[in-house]
Parts: C-alpha cells; structure tokens; sequence
C-alpha cells in the first residue's frame, strides 16, 4: 500500500505521518525536505527570492518525479493540491488521505505563518487559505480523517490508525 497525506500546513502531516509510516512498515517521504534539496534553500526563502509560481513549479517537478511504490507514506506539502497533473499522478499508485482539522487549531499550531513557507500568502490570509484550500484537498482525498476530537498527539497517531485499518479495501486497490 502506499498512502500520501494532504491536509493544511500546520495539521500534522510530517510529525504524525513520520510516526504512521513507522507503525506501518512504510518509508516515510517528506516532499517539503525533497523541495529544500533541491532548490538548496528553505521554502520561504526559496519562495521570497523566486516567487510562488517558480514554488508549485518545483513542487511539482519533485512530486512527479516519486517513483511509484507499494512502500511509501508521503507527505506533502499544503500547497500540493494546486497541481492537478501531480495530484492525478500520486492519486493513480497511492491512496490520499486527507488530515483534516479546524482553522483554530491548525492557526494555533502555526506560530508565524510568514515564515512557514506558505504559498498564497502574499495574497491572501491564512483563513483564505485555509478555506480555498480545504475545497482542493477534499476533491482529491480518497480518505478524510478528522483530527478535531484527539487532543493528543498519541490519540491522533491511533485515530489515523484505526482509520486506515477500517480502510483496508480502499488501501489495497493501489496493491501490485
């Protein structure tokens, strides 16, 4: 099975996906670290100097160039759905899961938005993001988990868990 994680900055995507892919026996694939790579430059930096454009570029140069795997867990960057031929591509050989929160809880956990990398930001407010976004990410996800009611990290992790074992079916349609 291989599973790609979509949600919102902020919503846990690297920190619970890295503990997911653990449990599962999956290699764990941060798109934000393979975009540091090879632009040689964090992602807000990156983006201030070249622009959110040359960004979802890049972004989906990285998310094309994936081979496909039976193996992998990816985390994506929040900005990932604004490629359709990357998000077509990774919905053909893994199952997107969306992680999915509130804007108060996803704004709480991201202290300083203008340094986080964020595409759109110029332009937009974080909630504008959030609510564009959302609409994106809900027409790609094979899978939604709401992260709302666990307040725990622990919780989280057991949720998306339970989740994708409840899921077996829709997980292994990806299966060679």
């Amino acid at each position: 099975m291989s599973i790609t994680l979509i949600g919102m900055a902020g919503v846990g995507k690297t920190t619970l996906g890295r503990i997911v892919a653990k449990k599962l026996g999956l290699e764990f694939v941060d798109v934000d670290e393979l975009i540091k790579k090879k632009v040689g430059s964090q992602l807000q930096s990156f983006i201030e100097k070249e622009g959110d454009e040359a960004f979802m570029k890049v972004e989906e140069e990285v998310l094309m160039s994936l081979t496909p795997s039976e193996n992998y867990l990816i985390s994506t960057g929040g900005s990932a759905v604004y490629s359709e031929k990357a998000m077509n591509y990774l919905k053909k050989w893994s199952t997107i899961v969306l992680l999915d929160d509130s804007f108060s809880h996803i704004s709480s956990r991201i202290k300083n938005p203008s340094k986080r990398g964020l595409v759109g930001l110029k332009d937009q407010t974080l909630r504008q993001l959030f609510v564009e976004r959302r609409s994106l990410y809900r027409k790609y996800e094979d899978i939604i988990i709401d992260l709302r009611g666990f307040s725990r990290k622990e919780d989280a992790i057991n949720g998306i868990l339970r989740c994708l074992e409840n899921n077996k079916e829709l997980l292994a349609r990806h299966k060679s």
